[in-house]
This record gives C-alpha cells, structure tokens and sequence, in this order.
C-alpha cells in the first residue's frame, strides 16, 4: 500500500539552552535526533508528529544506507499511506534518555567528559515531551497537525494534549494507558533487576568494557512475551520442538518459542544499552496523568480531537486502559472516536496490522464530511398546500421536508409524521405544521459533529444550509448509521 519513501537521513537539534527536568536537574548541551518525511507548507499547518514506542527511535521510515529494513513504522508512513507524505510533513524524534542519537546515559557528560552512565538525571514522559517541544519551536511549527504514538508513544501523545493544549490538533493514541499499573511496573522493575544484578553493570559504569548483555538479553525476553498474546504464540511455536524430534531431557533448548526468545535478547543486546533501558522504564512507570485522584480532571485541559485505539489481544495494555482514556476525555466534552481492532498479535499489532492501521488512521485524519453522504433536499415552498407537501413526500421518498421561501432559504421543516398529522386532522397550511426552530448544518462539517448533533437534540434530520441560510440538502441518521457501519468492519467501537 502506498509507495515507498526511499533513502532518508537522520538530523540532529542542539537545544540552546539547558532542559529543565521535572526532578529539578538540568540537562546540558542536549541534542535530539529526529528525522523528517514530506514537506512543510508555507504555513506550518500539516506537521505530524509521530512518537515512538519502548526500544524505538527517530527512524520511522524510509531507508538508511545499509538498511536490510526501512523504518519502524514504514507501512503506515509515506506516499498514499495513512501518513501521507505528499500531504503531511512528518517528523520523529528520539527520546531522550535514549540511545539512538538523542542524549542519554551513554552520552558524553559535558562536565566530566566521559558517559553518564548514573550520573545521567532521571527522566519523565512530561521530561521526553517538553525536549521535542523545542524542536517543535526550533522548526517554527506553532501547531501540529496530529501527534500521534503506540505504546509508549501513546503516553507521549497524551502528555503532549495535556502539557501542551493548544499545540496539538489531532491526537492518535494507540494501545496506551493514561497511568501505569502495578502489574505493568512489576514487569518494568523485573526487567530492570535482571540488568542491575548482572556482574557486567558495574553501577552502571561499564562503557569501554563488557556490557551487561546477559541482564539486558533476560529483560528483553521478559518484556517480549509481554507484546505477543497466548494466541499469536501457538500459531507461530505451538509447542515444536527446535532442531530434533524427541525432548533432549535436560536444561538445553527444546522449544522453538525457548529459541525465538533467546534470539529476541540477542539482537536487542547489539542495538540498546542497558542504561536507557533502566532509565526509560522508570520514566514509564511514573507516567500517570491521573489529578487528585481524576483522570476525568488530569485531562480536562485537553483541546485536542481524539482517536484512541486499542487492541483486542493486548493483555500488556489492555482495551479496558483504552478505555478509561476515552470516558475521561468524554466526561470533558472531547472530540473522542475509540476503536479495539480485531487482531491475534497482542500489544505488537499496532506495529504489525497495517491495514487496519491506514483505514482508521486515514479516516480519522481525513474524516468524511456531510457533502459526501449529503442527499439532494426534496425542498416545498413555504405556501405550498399540505396536499402538495404529501405529493413530494410520496414521490422523493423523504421523511424530511425542509420548507423554502422564495429565495431558497429555509423557513421551516415538516416530516411524513408531520404529513400524516395533517391529513388526519385535516389541516391546510403548512404552517400549522412546520417547525420553525430548525438545526442546520454547514457543508465541511464532519460527520462526528453531525452525529453528536442529531444525538444531543433527539433529531434524525438536519438541513444543509450554507452561509445565507440557502438549503442544499439533507443529513439523516440513516446516513450516518450506513457510513458508521462500514467503519465498524474490522473494528469494534469507532
């Protein structure tokens, strides 16, 4: 789907000015690396920022030299995919803390000139966004179009709603959580152990010598299993076993998932350090947007309009968590669409279910408007009789009649309901009929606003009119049942 993006290159921002840290620390002479896909308009205005999960990093698609693949999120950004670089100007960043080019543990400490190791501070998600929120300044963008994120990202794109309001014009959270959970912390802090009691870590100062690879290979395997569901397990393993036909009967691998996993900590070892690994579960595991107690209140500031997606088979951040986010940000008159995908691949299938991925993304960015499920109004004059009212009715097949003076405004509007009444009461005028106190509609509205209109005034019709009050058609309920359920295939929820 779509085309592909071709070879891109990694940049690199130096903020001027030390970062202040939620802890109260500094970081100096910080730099982030991000890279960016498509152009930004001459107004700044299609800028999408895209967030990162656990163990990722600013290339999120296209190709590198020597690439075997392209970015991490390349399905769903590019030419015709739901990120569209010939619309959108897209743009990540590493995390700091992290290990991908943005300053982390394994950085050159400016005062010591030597790697951080320990001495690097303590970072927050509040810490990871106001870093890119200079970038941001430093590109000049005054809005993002969208900031969008699984996982970890997810939690990013919530903070950015809530540090940052009235800088975030669509928000996408996917297969996240607005606070970490006991058990989720408990995984974090496993993870963490594995890596503090390997001999390698020595407190952390091991740059220059043997890494804690053992530590850090336990706690990726850990974590793993923690992406995967019990169902994507036994389509991919079952229980086969590797390289022989009968158990071995001892405590060497038997299993394919046992050699699956071992490969998993392997790879990871060669491309992560220990440190970050340390440092970003901490800053996961303080993550609670919780005030007072309230999500409903730690979310009230939130301008943003939302889609939240979960995900069917993720039990590392289950729908329930989803959610909770969806119920806080309506109890606060958000702009809110939920969906849970259908998918066997657990907490990885944001990453891996790229059809879906697209649909929802591209629907939600490009939302369908009442011009393209509008019907032609079958319109009656405001002197028309009520037998000519019937007559139209009857033979457009309408139930809403929206009633015109002479220049095409709307007067009024009347029913079949309204037609019958009139009929049985043997009524003449229009008058005696017509509601006068219409709802209208604008032509660019989307269809959420038409929805939660029809819903707050227990209407089923609204009259399309444009800035002189002219009538150009009409929306029903029946419309937006149709388009609401083409999106619910493959979804339980939009």
């Amino acid at each position: 789907m779509g085309k592909d993006l071709g070879g891109v290159e990694t940049q690199y921002f130096h903020p001027p000015e030390d970062l202040i840290l939620e802890s109260g620390q500094r970081l100096k002479q910080a730099t982030l690396a991000y890279e960016t896909y498509g152009r930004l308009n001459k107004d700044k205005s299609n800028a999408i920022l895209i967030e990162h999960a656990f163990s990722g990093d600013a290339h999120a698609a296209g190709w590198h030299d020597g690439d075997r693949k392209p970015g991490w999120w390349d399905s769903i950004i590019g030419p015709g995919k739901a990120f569209d670089t010939e619309k959108y100007f897209v743009l990540c960043s590493n995390i700091i803390g992290g290990c991908k080019g943005s300053t982390g543990p394994s950085s050159i400490n400016p005062d010591t000139g030597r790697p951080y190791g320990l001495n690097f501070p303590v970072i927050t998600i509040g810490d990871i966004v106001n870093a890119q929120k200079r970038l941001i300044d430093f590109l000049g963008i005054r809005q993002l179009f969208a900031v969008a994120g699984g996982s970890m990202g997810g939690m990013q794109v919530l903070q950015w709603s809530v540090s940052y309001p009235d800088m975030v014009r669509n928000a996408i959270v996917i297969a996240s959580c607005a606070c970490s959970t006991p058990q989720q912390i408990a995984f974090s802090e496993v993870g963490r152990r594995a890596i503090l009691f390997d001999p390698n870590w020595s407190g952390g100062e091991y740059y220059g010598k043997s890494p804690p690879i053992n530590g850090l290979a336990l706690a990726r395997m850990v974590a793993h299993i923690t992406y995967l569901s019990d169902e994507s397990m036994k389509q991919k393993f079952g229980r086969q076993l590797k390289d022989k036909e009968v158990y071995g009967f001892d405590f060497n691998t038997d299993f394919q998932v046992e050699s699956y996993l071992q490969h998993q900590g392997d790879s990871f070892v060669k491309r992560f350090d220990a440190n970050s690994y340390i440092y970003i579960t901490k800053a996961i595991d303080y993550f609670d947007l919780n005030k007072n107690g309230s999500l409903d209140e730690g979310l009230k500031n939130a301008k943003s309009r939302f889609l939240v997606i979960s995900v069917s088979s993720d039990w590392l951040y289950p729908a329930y968590q989803s959610r909770e986010i969806v119920m806080a940000l309506t109890a606060n008159n958000a702009d809110v669409s939920y969906c849970e995908i259908k998918s066997m691949y657990g907490h990885d299938a944001f990453l891996l279910e790229s059809g879906q991925m697209n649909y929802l993304i591209n629907n939600f960015l490009c939302p369908k408007q009442v011009r393209d499920v509008m019907a032609p109004a079958a319109m009656v004059p405001e002197n028309a009789s009520i037998e000519e009212a019937a007559r139209i009715i009857v033979e457009k097949k309408a139930t809403h009649l929206p009633v015109i003076t002479a220049d095409g405004r709307l007067a009024g509007i009347v029913t079949a309901w309204d037609i019958s009444k009139a009929v049985a009461m043997k009524y003449t005028s229009l008058d005696q009929i017509m509601s006068r106190n219409v709802f209208t509609i604008d032509i660019d509205a989307s269809i959420e606003t038409v929805s939660r209109k029809l819903e707050k005034h227990d209407i089923s019709a609204l009259p399309v009119v444009d800035s002189d009050k002219k009538v150009l058609g009409v929306v029903t309920s029946d419309d937006i049942s149709r388009l609401v359920g083409q999106r619910k295939q493959g979804c339980n929820g939009i």
